[in-house]
């Protein structure tokens, strides 16, 4: 009770700080974002907070990611987004295409204990055009009562068949899958993009699918994963880590993590070049972005702060689960986004190739 009591008077001296910190906007800004519980917890921790300090009106849109409808707006001078959650490689495909608003790290809030944001943020939190707020990864996760007599590991768990039975779960793309299959055959992590940009480090990676082959349930919808699980259906399940602490803790689920190679990716918030409401974007943006604010969206969600300063206000009970814990990063995958946008077209390719083959 006395954790739960300390966790809660800082993070409300930590949110009245930052509420007095932004100025009042009085103009209505539209922000997009992904839907579901995770825009409701957006909504919960920031614009509504937001609102009621400032004034301004954040009204929500939601939408399915990609850059095409941000290059529509701008293209047709018609800018109906004012700020947009968006995905890291996206984010640098827009701000390159002049689509997005340029960020200056030092116009942000200071961290907790008055750090600059820029020593702040995590590895890859900034970038030219977007403000890193979480962190989400594919995990390997499994159903405890499956296996009684050890659980896995290890990402080489996940291919070992005969010490850990059952079928495996993975989602129907190449990314997740490459990389594992090379950190299951010995690549470190920070060798496997290098490895993987050459015709002999793929030949590897699909030799050793090769060996699972005949074991794998595919999926395509994050909500799968789960279920795979709670039906039996797999033993062993590539997933998205959040939905997975969602079923462990909303409906008790009996499974577990294997944080060993996590594929880690970024998310921000971004300004569309060319909103009307370009003050009011820039202040909604600090504010959703501070670290009180990332502390209460972890909480909320599971999915992990961008800022160091935020880790410590998590709930306590959410946070081993975070993808950014440093007990969950030491063999964590940071997603290439250069190399996937260089790689994508001919690793989907082959991967089309690799399912048709018997």
């Amino acid at each position: 009770m006395k954790l739960k009591t300390r966790y809660s008077t800082a993070i409300a001296m930590l949110f009245a700080a930052s509420v007095a910190s932004v100025p009042a906007s009085a103009a209505d800004i539209v922000f997009a974002s992904w839907g579901g519980s995770y825009q409701d917890a957006q909504n919960a921790t920031a614009v509504k907070p937001f609102a009621a300090q400032t004034g301004t009106n954040v009204k929500s849109d939601v939408y399915n990611g990609g850059i095409a409808q941000i290059r529509s707006q701008v293209q047709t001078n018609n800018v109906t987004w004012d700020v947009v959650d968006i995905q890291y490689a996206d984010a640098i495909r827009a701000c390159d295409e002049g689509l997005l608003e340029k960020v200056n790290p030092a116009s942000l809030p200071a961290g907790k204990s008055g750090e600059p944001a820029k020593s702040d943020f995590m590895s890859g939190g900034l970038s030219d055009c977007m403000v890193g707020n979480v962190a989400w990864s594919t995990v390997i996760t499994y159903n405890k009562d499956a296996f009684k007599n050890g659980e896995p590991s290890k990402v080489t768990d996940f291919f070992d068949l005969k010490k850990y039975p059952g079928k495996r779960g993975l989602r129907k793309s190449p990314e997740g899958a490459l990389e594992w299959a090379l950190l299951a055959d010995g690549v470190k992590p920070a060798d496997v993009y290098k490895v993987l940009g050459t015709k002999d480090g793929v030949t590897r990676a699909f030799r050793k699918l090769d060996t699972i082959k005949s074991s794998i349930v595919w999926w395509e919808a994050g909500a799968q994963p789960p279920q795979l699980l709670a039906d039996r259906e797999v033993t062993m399940t590539s997933a998205y880590c959040n939905r997975i602490w969602t079923a462990i803790a909303q409906d008790k689920k009996p499974f577990g993590f294997v944080w060993d190679g996590e594929v880690k990716n970024i998310e921000g918030l971004a300004i569309v070049k060319g909103t009307k409401n370009l003050k009011a974007a820039q202040d909604f943006l600090k504010y959703s972005t501070a670290t009180e604010q990332l502390a209460k969206l972890s909480s909320s969600t599971a999915l992990g702060p961008m800022r160091n300063s935020s880790l410590s206000l998590v709930d306590p009970s959410v946070k081993p689960y975070l993808p950014t814990n440093p007990d969950n990063q030491k063999t964590a995958v940071d997603v290439d986004v250069a190399f996937w946008a260089d790689h994508s077209d001919d690793l989907n390719q082959k991967f089309a190739v690799w399912l048709g083959a018997k």
